[in-house]
């Protein structure tokens, strides 16, 4: 019969080194501008974390494939997401100045 084994074996994704972990909540009276521009900042982040491994990889240095396509996919779902909460945000806007007072 078929030994099955735990998955204590798989090694967990490495950390990407310079990019933090966005923090919990914003500071306590942090302005709506800087929180917006560290999302950009961190989006953009990620898009020279995968231009840079991806130009390693062409280069033929020690990058491996599967690092380059999670740091591209990494990139992709940042700017996925920051793009809807940047929808959302606009359509707020939008539905407040058509609010009548």
């Amino acid at each position: 019969m078929a030994t099955i084994h735990g998955m204590n074996a798989i090694a967990p994704v490495p950390s990407i080194d310079g990019i933090k972990k966005p923090s919990a909540a914003p500071e306590k009276g942090a302005a709506f501008g800087d929180i917006f521009q560290e999302a950009v900042g961190q989006v953009e982040q990620y898009r020279v974390h995968a231009e840079g491994a991806a130009n390693r990889f062409m280069n033929g240095e020690t990058e491996e494939i599967h690092q380059v396509i999670l740091a591209g996919q990494r990139a992709e779902i940042a700017f996925e997401t920051f793009l809807q909460v940047r929808n959302k945000v606009v359509q707020a806007y939008q539905e407040v100045m058509r609010m009548q007072m």
